[in-house]
Order: C-alpha cells, then structure tokens, then sequence
C-alpha cells in the first residue's frame, strides 16, 4: 500500500483540509493574479484575504462609509472584494456621473444579490435585466404617466391624502407620538390608488400588515446578517432576518394576488382604474392573439406590483420623517419655512404651482434629501459589457456600486457637506438654485422611475404639515438630544422617535 493510499484510509479529514487549503490559495492566487493585463490595469483596491476578501475592513453597519474612506486611498475608481465577490466602487460626483450617464449603457445593468434574486426571480423592475426588464420598465412608465404620476391627477390624490394624515396627526393633540406608520400609510396611499385605482382606510389591517411588512423587509434588507447571506448563501438556513424576509414577501405577494384577483373579475377594459388593470388587458389582449409566452404574466405583475409597492411608500415616506425630525432639532429653520408659508400662501392648500414662490422651503426640501441620504451606495449596478473607464479596465458582469453618499457630500461640490445648511439650493439673493451634483434618485438608465411623484409627494406633504403644524421634541428632550444617526437597512431611516406636532391652526 502506498504512503497516500496510507493517509487517504487513516486520516481523510486531514487531507480534505489540506485539499481545501490548496484549493483556496490556487483560487486566491489567481483572483489576485493580474487576469486582464492584456486589456488594462484594473482599478486599484485594498489586497483581499481568500474566500473574506476585504471582509474585516468593512463595517457592515456602515459600509458606505467605509467606502468613502478607502476612496480617499485609492481614488474615485477602486474595488473592494465583499467576501467573494469583486466590487468596483465609483465615488464623487464627477466619477459617477461619467459612468451612469455618460456610459449609461455599459453601467446600466442591475447588480441583483442572492436575496433580491431569491425575492424577485428576474421579474419586475427594481431587480431584473433584460428584455423583461426593458418592457416592464417602459409598460410601467407609461401607464403610470397615464394614471397621473407627476400629473395634475396625482396632485389631488395626495392632496385628498393629506387631509387624512392631517387628521392623524390632529388627535395626538400635540402630545409626542411616532409618526412612522402614519407617514408610511399616507405614502403608501398615494401609490395604491395609482396601482390598484382606491386607497385604503388607516385602520384597515391588511393595508396597514401589507405596508409594516414590506418596511421590515426593506430594513432587514440592509441588516448584516443578510449582508453575509449574500456573501456566504450557504448562511441561510442560519439566519433567522431571512425566514422573516420570506415570510413577509410571501404574505404580502398573497395578499396581492387576493386584490388582483377582486380587480379581475370587475375589469372592464374600456375603463382602467389603474395600473393592475391596464396590465391585465394588455395580458388579456396578447393571449387573445395567440401570443401566451409574453413577458406579461402573473409573476411579473406581481412583482411589478411588489417593487412600486416597496419602493413607493419607504423612500418618501422615509425622507419625510427626515424632513419633520429635522424641523424639530432645528427650530429656526423651521421658523423661517413657516414664515415663507404664511407670507406666500396663507392658509389655503399648498399647490405644486406653489413651488416657484416658495424657494426656501423647496431648498430645505432638496437639503433634507441630501443630508438624509437614504440609499446611500444606490442599488447595485453590473456592467453589460468590456469597459476601459478612467484608465482603468472593468470587465463585463462586474458588480458596480456608484456610492451616493460620495456624491451628496462631495466636498468639491457642497460648500459643507456634513451639516444641514439650506443655503447649498439658494444664491446670494435667496433664489432656489439646481444642483448638478444633488442626486438621491441616482442617474441614467436605472434612475428612479417614480422620481417626479416623489418631488410632488415630498413638496406637498412637506408643505402642508409644516403649514398646520409645529414640530418638536418630546417634553424633557431638547433639540440636542434628538439622533440623526440612522438606523440600519437597505435605506437609512431615522432612529426611533418621537415627535410633537403643535397645530398652528
């Protein structure tokens, strides 16, 4: 018998260790190798470690900025290995431009993780790619325009929403409560009756399950233990945020089908209420027509459905409790956005045509959204093709983050990035000025389709609360004391808090 066929039988659990050592540093040699030499050098980074890559360098409750840090080490192209996988990070404003605008094409295709994968499939907008993508990106921009997003339709429905919230806030009678889910069900509104054609009473308990469960979703989205499940799936059976993430999808994509099924069996196609019903004939119609293997089918509906859902109702109604806890920590700012309200409009409803005369509270608004900066490496991106960018070569399939929080804190761009100072929208005479580096929608091909309805929730929401009510901290609490530390998902939301809202009235 030989001396390996001797170790093989006496200690096999030793040499399976000894193979999957040799296994990994091959595997790490030839990461770290120089792959792409005949095409380019590729962008620089800190040296990964096997199987951890830069691992121990990240804080995964902060990652964005640990970023930010290795960019100032490594310039605004560098790329970092999130366990096994290879990122390239862009950071600053000019950085990320040039790539999601400029070369909108080779940076448009979305970086899809293993629990938005296990979510979504390859369905619906927000985590797909492809011909799918590309038709139920079109089909919903378009008949979301139809139904009033940005529209003067939209206008009254949030309009009409805002008297219901205002009324929510109303019976706290200035006693400090958390505004979260009212917020949130108000958003959440807006997109409900675009999608399905009706909004839902507050106090419905499939409405307000459906809007708590895909909050928690979005939350334990960006946990870490969900980050380390994407790094390492095999985690998953482990990880209790994962069978709560299922849990929540699988509920609320039931409770979906339960009111796509009520708009079916009262569909009327000369007359759709909404988006499910235009998206039910266009089914209809194309079955009709032999064609049954289109991209409109059950899944992509309901996942469509689940991303306008998602989307719609946690970045504005996140921004918003910015917005108001903002107020509340600076009082003199808030005083100055009244005093413009009361001067311009007085008491009657705020109008979107309002916006022009009321640029102090706009620059306020567009200050709150980037100080709050609530997707804050936006949602991954992969590049659909060989790319040499700034020099540097990126290979097609490659994972792309362009880190927001670089672009809306871009030293070279705002005058003091960290602190909230509305003066970054305003000129010296108190006129509101565009940025060109203000980006919380993120740009290009996957730029946020639902961007012009969310700069009409957050004014007029934004303006009418203020309009009626004062915030502030919670008796005993002062201004100091209020948190702007954010807590911990897929997008940054508030600490927990509560608020005051005194009526004005």
């Amino acid at each position: 018998m030989s001396l390996m066929e001797g170790l093989l039988l006496q200690a096999p659990s030793t040499v399976t260790l000894v193979g999957a050592v040799l296994f990994l540093l091959v595997l790490y040699l030839l990461s770290s190798g120089s792959s792409s030499e005949e095409h380019g050098k590729e962008p620089p980074g800190p040296r990964p470690l096997p199987l951890l890559g830069n691992l121990l360098q990240l804080d995964l409750k902060r990652p964005y900025q640990t970023l930010c840090e290795l960019s100032k080490k490594y310039g605004s192209v560098f790329t970092v290995h999130v366990g096994p996988r290879k990122v390239v990070v862009l950071a600053g404003y000019k950085t990320v431009k040039q790539a999601l605008v400029n070369h909108a094409e080779e940076f448009g295709d979305r970086g899809i993780n293993h629990m938005f994968n296990e979510i979504n499939k390859g369905h619906g907008i927000v985590f797909a790619n492809g011909d799918s993508w590309k038709e139920m990106r079109r089909f919903a921009l378009t008949n979301l325009r139809d139904f009033g997003m940005g529209k003067k339709a939209s206008e009254e429905k949030i309009i009409e929403e805002i008297r219901y919230l205002t009324e929510v806030f109303e019976e706290h009678k200035g006693k400090a409560f958390d505004t979260t889910q009212p917020i949130n069900y108000a958003v959440s509104n807006i997109i409900c009756s675009i999608v399905y054609g009706s909004r839902f009473e507050y106090s419905d308990p499939r409405f307000r399950r459906s809007v708590d469960q895909a909050n928690e979703i979005i939350q334990l989205g960006g946990s870490v233990s969900i980050q380390l499940y994407n790094m390492f799936p095999w985690l998953g059976p482990l990880l209790k945020s994962r069978t709560r993430i299922i849990k929540n999808v699988t509920n609320n994509k039931e409770e979906m089908m339960e009111l796509v099924r009520g708009l079916k069996e009262t569909l009327n196609p000369q007359m759709c209420r909404g988006f499910v019903d235009s998206f039910l004939v266009r089914k209809q119609t194309l079955e009709e027509s032999g064609n049954m293997n289109s991209h409109y089918h059950n899944e992509n509906l309901i996942q469509t459905v689940a991303n306008l859902f998602a989307a719609g109702t946690d970045t504005t109604g996140t921004t918003l409790r910015w917005g108001l806890l903002l107020m509340a920590k600076y009082p003199h700012i808030q005083d100055k956005v009244q005093e413009e309200i009361s001067r311009v409009i007085g008491s009657r409803q705020a109008l979107v045509e309002d916006r022009k005369n009321l640029p102090y509270t706009d620059a306020v608004i567009h200050e709150t959204q980037r100080l709050a900066n609530i997707v804050p490496m936006a949602i991954p991106h992969t590049t659909t093709r060989d790319i040499t960018f700034q020099g540097y070569f990126i290979k097609k399939g490659t994972e792309v983050f362009p880190l927001l929080t670089s672009v809306l804190q871009d030293e070279s761009e705002w005058e003091s990035p960290h602190t909230f100072n509305p003066a970054h929208f305003l000129d010296e005479e108190g006129r509101f000025v565009k940025k060109d580096a203000f980006m919380p929608f993120s740009a290009g091909r996957r730029v946020c389709l639902g961007e012009g309805l969310a700069r009409m929730e957050l004014f007029l929401f934004f303006t009418s609360l203020l309009q009626r009510f004062c915030f502030s901290p919670p008796p005993g609490v002062t201004e100091d004391d209020l948190d702007l530390t954010p807590s911990l998902g897929f997008t940054l939301t508030p600490s927990p808090h509560q608020l005051c809202a005194v009526s004005r009235v």
